[in-house]
């Protein structure tokens, strides 16, 4: 039986909200996993043209919300710059190339084939096995700007609540909601722009709230699947007018005093570094990440 063809509009851009799930029994992605996956997604949004707007990384499946940008948006310069920048300053750009990538760069269905690809590679070489890592192929729907889309957006940061796994959805780091909270959107990797003029707004962190507003009001109906938010949270957050406090952000970024394989002052961590890299090849390029809220203090990953 043929395949049905997706919905694609590729003479404008357009959001869509693509998921794939696992072949593999049970929630085999673990938070490790999920960490790669996330970097991977990082890494190929800033190759591909394409806007993250939201995602959650589940045990055996994940959200993803972008907007993906037409062929004739890209300039050749900006082609050029992103391919050096991904590839590096050898690769040689040629005319053909630019056209080319051109089409791959602004195409759904690569740039979605790019993160499956690439986790099933990073997953089988972890856990010593051959073979597929995700089942059929990845579902993708078209979605308008605004009210749809923030719809959305929240249905996608509840996840991990109708799951069970936490009461807030910024208690997850592996969401958007969380990502936002935990990491201050680190490295601009979610975009703003959820096409609500209602909102009237430009700043980030007040847009974040009413997103956040958004996203604890619908979380505390109750769908008839999965759980909900409880009303004692909600009803707090609105006491609070849906801001995090100073408080509440250090909270959460204080995972970094467990995920951590180093934390201290800038020097320090690259004292230590340098005295365990060989373990980790010569090719390996630590960045030291800030902890937010704790001025003077860097962290890097565990080396496993």
């Amino acid at each position: 039986m043929p395949r049905i063809a997706r919905f694609i509009r590729d003479n404008q851009p357009s959001v869509y909200h693509v998921i794939s799930r696992t072949a593999l029994q049970g929630l085999p992605i673990k938070d490790k996993d999920n960490d790669f996956l996330l970097g991977l997604i990082k890494k190929l949004s800033q190759l591909y043209f394409v806007d993250v707007l939201g995602f959650a990384l589940l045990g055996n499946h994940f959200h993803l919300v972008i907007r993906m940008y037409p062929e004739s948006d890209p300039t050749d310069d900006e082609i050029k710059e992103r391919l050096q920048k991904y590839y590096g300053d050898e690769l040689n750009v040629t005319g053909v190339l630019i056209s080319d990538y051109r089409k791959r760069l602004t195409n759904l269905g690569a740039y979605v084939k790019d993160i499956k690809q690439g986790f099933t590679r990073y997953f089988n070489k972890k856990y010593g096995r051959r073979g597929f890592f995700w089942g059929d192929r990845f579902k993708s729907m078209i979605v308008q700007d605004g009210l749809s889309l923030v719809n959305l957006l929240a249905y996608v940061d509840l996840n991990p609540i109708r799951a069970g796994i936490v009461k807030k959805p910024e208690d997850y780091r592996w969401c958007s909601l969380g990502y936002h909270t935990q990491t201050g959107n680190k490295g601009g990797l979610l975009s703003m722009d959820f096409g609500m003029k209602e909102w009237n707004e430009f700043d980030p962190k007040e847009i974040v709230r009413k997103y956040r507003q958004f996203v604890y009001e619908t979380g505390a109906v109750d769908a008839g699947k999965g759980k909900v938010m409880d009303k004692k949270i909600v009803e707090k957050a609105r006491k609070k007018g849906y801001k995090i406090s100073r408080t509440d952000r250090f909270r959460y970024r204080c995972r970094y005093f467990t995920d951590s394989g180093v934390i201290g002052g800038k020097d320090f961590v690259q004292e230590v570094f340098d005295q365990v890299k060989h373990l980790l090849g010569s090719k390996d390029t630590r960045k030291f990440t800030p902890v937010g809220g704790v001025e003077g203090t860097y962290s890097m990953k565990r080396l496993g």
